[in-house]
């Protein structure tokens, strides 16, 4: 079986500096907020282009926390509207409601199934405050349009960088880009921690302050609380892993770009329809490597049955979750036919030679 992922074998590779900043933070006897944090804070800050990053318990924290800061700015209210792809994950869509914003699901360009310009500004209302650009699969979306945009009607922008760590457009990377961005280190992310991690990375030196303080109980001084907040930090344990993996992230990322070549290049079925790259050729990192099929069910169990694991990203689109049953009625069927005809194929940077020619021969031969 060839593994959509294999997080054990990345891992390895690091094992031994892995294990001793595993044992320099036991011995430390300092768990939560030490120089791990503050070491790893400012070496993704730098790696960003940004001032300031600021560690959170998780991706999905990172945008609530962000939005709400910007509550707490009173640069939003309840209500307001946040433009955001449907076609985008749920959490991107839940930091918005748990705030009491009100999301705008848009249609995504096909090609590239980011955020297309056009159909953001058709979007905006008198009462769109926010646009949650979502850089979807590894390939930022088109920020330079996005931002110019966003000028236009004094708008916020907020990246979703959570599968974009290192893309970047004529140098300028992934977090670099809105007014702030989140960023998810979840075990399988192109910058992976070993649990559950995200941060903000922001230029802004107030709101830096105030989601700090969000994150820490609403607190910037012990016992003294501004804001009414909550527990959301990041682990001194996650943060030294995550310093050792920060050092190799580039050369993991030209090993994934590897992959994908490999794939454009080896897979030539016409019912397959392959990632579009943007012109820049630093603007894709290839969290995932998604392919397109109307018979995408067929395909997958067909790969599955030689042996091949392949994931879908995502099976159910956000307005038709439960959990969202308002927007049930919403049509976008760009979006649904998005969900029923993708299907990632593995890449990561341990993944053999021999394993890419194995599936791109089982694609052609389908």
């Amino acid at each position: 079986m060839i593994p959509f992922l294999d997080l054990k074998g990345i891992n390895a590779q690091y094992r031994e500096e892995l294990a001793q900043v595993a044992v320099d933070v036991i011995d430390s006897g300092w768990y939560i907020q030490g120089n791990y944090v503050e070491t790893f804070e400012r070496e993704f800050a730098d790696y960003c282009g940004t001032k300031h990053c600021i560690g959170v318990a998780n991706g999905l924290d990172a945008l609530i926390l962000t939005l709400r800061a910007w509550k707490e700015l009173g640069r939003l209210q309840e209500g307001d509207e946040v433009i955001v792809p449907a076609n985008t994950y749920i959490a991107s869509i839940l930091a918005i409601t748990e705030n009491g914003l009100t999301p705008v699901l848009i249609e995504p360009d096909e090609r590239t199934y980011n955020l297309s310009g056009a159909l953001v500004e058709k979007a905006i209302t008198s009462k769109t405050k926010v646009i949650l650009a979502v850089h979807l699969y590894g390939q930022l979306a088109p920020m330079l349009e996005i931002n110019a945009i966003a000028e236009k009607f004094d708008l916020l922008v907020l990246e979703d960088s959570a599968q974009a760590h290192g893309a970047s457009i004529n140098g300028q990377k992934a977090g670099s880009w809105g007014d702030a961005s989140g960023f998810s280190f979840y075990p399988g992310k192109n910058l992976g921690s070993l649990g559950d991690a995200g941060a903000v990375t922001t230029n802004d030196d107030e709101l830096a302050h105030i989601i700090r303080a969000l994150g820490n109980y609403g607190s910037n001084k012990k016992y003294e609380n501004i804001y009414q907040g909550v527990n959301s930090r990041l682990d001194e344990i996650q943060a030294a892993m995550l310093t050792v993996k920060l050092k190799y992230l580039d050369i993991e990322t030209e090993k994934r770009r590897s992959v994908a070549k490999a794939y454009l290049d080896g897979i030539s079925n016409p019912k397959i329809q392959l990632p579009i790259i943007n012109d820049e050729e630093d603007s894709h990192v290839f969290h995932l490597f998604v392919i397109r099929t109307s018979k995408r069910d067929e395909l997958q169990q067909y790969l599955q049955n030689a042996g091949v694991q392949t994931l879908i990203h995502y099976p159910i689109p956000p307005h038709h979750q439960k959990a969202y049953s308002k927007f049930f009625k919403l049509e976008l069927p760009t979006t649904e036919m998005l969900h029923k005809e993708v299907l990632s194929l593995p890449i990561y940077p341990t993944l053999g030679q021999t394993s890419i020619e194995i599936i791109s021969k089982l694609i052609n031969e389908y």
